[in-house]
């Protein structure tokens, strides 16, 4: 490895890193190296983010699905994320523990950030995550749930809200909580992303 800075990752991020996933030095270190490669600023754009999370779904669309995951990574909304923000996602969306993982739903759902999310707003990323899901899939998908609008209102409705109403993060975590069906109606198969950023970082 050797001392050069550029290729080692300070001990200040690393021991916090640490703490904050389950992931060990090593694979930290291993993945410093590779986000070194891709990115050698040390910081992602958006742009980057969104052909990385291409490249795991070369059938699919997922820009827009990858512009809101990293709004909701972006923690000082600067435009980019750096190794950090980065980790914390990669961690969060595949082993982060049930709270922290619903926190960041929610702040994925929350596409204003004004801590409420609309029926709009669940539209809005259900649509993202259509266009992640190929035609094929989404013939064998249940009737009422086989559209982006047909979804949303089946999530509005589990969650007993009207319309104009608006869900805080409270109601939105113990709704989740409550019922199982929500989860699976608001995600796009967190395991596939998981799976391809191991292979991509091995």
């Amino acid at each position: 490895m050797g001392n050069s800075k550029s290729g080692a990752l300070s001990k200040e991020i690393l021991e916090d890193l640490k703490l904050s996933t389950r992931y060990t030095e090593e694979e930290l270190s291993a993945w410093y190296q590779s986000f070194l490669k891709e990115c050698p600023s040390g910081r992602i754009s958006k742009e980057q983010f969104e052909g990385i999370y291409a490249s795991f779904f070369p059938d699919a669309d997922p820009k827009e699905y990858a512009h809101h995951v990293f709004r909701s990574f972006d923690a000082n909304s600067d435009g980019t994320l750096d190794f950090k923000e980065y980790i914390i996602a990669l961690h969060l969306t595949s082993s982060g523990k049930t709270m922290q993982k619903l926190e960041w739903a929610f702040a994925l759902y929350d596409v204003d950030a004004n801590g409420t999310i609309s029926k709009t707003e669940v539209l809005e990323i259900v649509k993202a995550i259509f266009k992640m899901i190929s035609e094929d899939d989404q013939k064998t998908l249940p009737q009422d749930e086989s559209t982006p609008e047909k979804r949303t209102d089946k999530i509005w409705d589990y969650f007993g809200k009207k319309e104009q109403d608006k869900l805080t993060e409270g109601e939105f975590i113990q709704g989740i909580m409550e019922n199982k069906e929500i989860l699976r109606l608001i995600q796009f198969e967190p395991q596939k992303v998981k799976d391809r950023l191991k292979e991509k970082n091995q």
